[in-house]
């Protein structure tokens, strides 16, 4: 192949040869050189042309507004796309009003919001699907990955969650023990340990606690096997991602957050026991004694039955976002994140829709 070259035809420029970046040679600065404007361009006598030679062609046509002549199709295409991709950039954007772009951002994250609901409501209902074909055909059910979740959500977490309680438990008796002193009715403090705790904070803390241990793991290990393009293969074989990676996790999570609820309002009750004992000068069975007439069962019932919904959130949101993410690893450590945060929104929305339920029954 010869190189590129051209020639001044009376105002008509003939290019013939190898129009490429790599047999260029000085054809680009003799195009700039010319004398008088150019009237055509003939590229009949082109054997192969590439982006940097269209790009020269396409100079002298925007330059003066010249027509192109003999392009076969493959090199009008080129000549369209390079045209098509002269544009001007803005160095800066557009500035856009405060109040207009709050409002899109407000409107960005209502969408957002909307979605997000309309997809869980949808992942809610293959779960449901997924649960109901295992319990036709108990075999596909997964007792090996259902243990290894019981480890991983409740043994694991049983240190942290206990010192979470116990120190929750010591602040609620300080801080409660402070105020009542005005009053002279510091043994009242008890009253308040055992009935946020049992009734609120012990499964509330609890949730928050799980969530962003839990359910930060469940959307990073889901998605992680998206992206390695693990979960395309268990589809691949037959076997079914809702089945082997989500059910076990939201079965784990749902049956153990009442015991693991139930667990930290003991903890946080020994630890405001040992402060009304240290610093208040109440014994512990006088501390027993007091909780068991002022604690209600139906406050003890009322966290072990918001506990399991608040773990079935925190499973579904975790497992749900891992199941979303797709293109680089930084979409993980997003999805990781707004699994945490949905899960902690979730739960404290419906804990208060919960409040208003058990206060309508008469449980207060």
């Amino acid at each position: 192949m010869s190189g590129a070259d051209f020639t001044n035809d009376n105002g008509v420029l003939r290019f013939r040869g190898v129009l490429t970046l790599a047999r260029l040679g000085d054809v680009a600065d003799r195009v700039a050189a010319i004398d008088g404007r150019p009237t055509a361009i003939d590229l009949s006598g082109l054997e192969r042309i590439d982006t940097v030679g269209a790009w020269i062609v396409h100079r002298l046509v925007r330059d003066n507004d010249i027509p192109v002549e003999g392009a076969d199709a493959n090199t009008a295409r080129l000549l369209e796309q390079v045209a098509a991709a002269d544009q001007p950039v803005k160095v800066r954007p557009d500035k856009t009003p405060s109040f207009v772009r709050v409002l899109k951002q407000i409107g960005d994250a209502v969408c957002t919001a909307g979605h997000t609901l309309i997809g869980l409501t949808g992942f809610f209902g293959a779960t449901l699907i997924a649960a109901w074909g295992v319990i036709r055909h108990p075999r596909r059910f997964r007792y090996n990955a259902v243990a290894r979740q019981f480890e991983v959500v409740g043994v694991e977490a049983l240190a942290i969650v206990g010192l979470m309680s116990f120190l929750i438990g010591v602040v609620i008796a300080q801080q409660g023990a402070i105020q009542l002193r005005q009053f002279g009715a510091e043994v009242f403090a008890i009253n308040l340990i055992g009935r946020i705790t049992f009734r609120e904070l012990g499964v509330l803390m609890t949730a928050i606690m799980v969530a962003g241990r839990s359910g930060s793991a469940f959307a990073a290990q889901i998605g992680s096997m998206r992206l390695a393009e693990e979960v395309d293969a268990m589809r691949t074989i037959g076997v079914s991602p809702m089945e082997a990676l989500v059910l076990p996790r939201v079965l784990a999570t749902v049956l153990l957050m009442p015991l693991l609820g139930f667990y930290a309002s003991l903890l946080a009750l020994l630890g405001g026991g040992l402060f009304t004992w240290i610093s208040l000068d109440i014994p512990p069975i006088t501390f027993i004694t007091r909780i068991r007439e002022v604690v209600p069962l139906t406050d003890v019932l009322t966290g072990l039955i918001k506990a399991p919904v608040f773990g079935l959130i925190i499973a579904m949101a975790g497992c749900f976002q891992g199941m979303q993410v797709e293109g680089s690893a930084e979409a993980v450590g997003l999805r990781t994140t707004s699994a945490v945060v949905q899960s902690i929104f979730l739960v404290i929305i419906i804990n208060a829709v919960f409040a208003v339920f058990f206060a309508s029954i008469g449980w207060v």
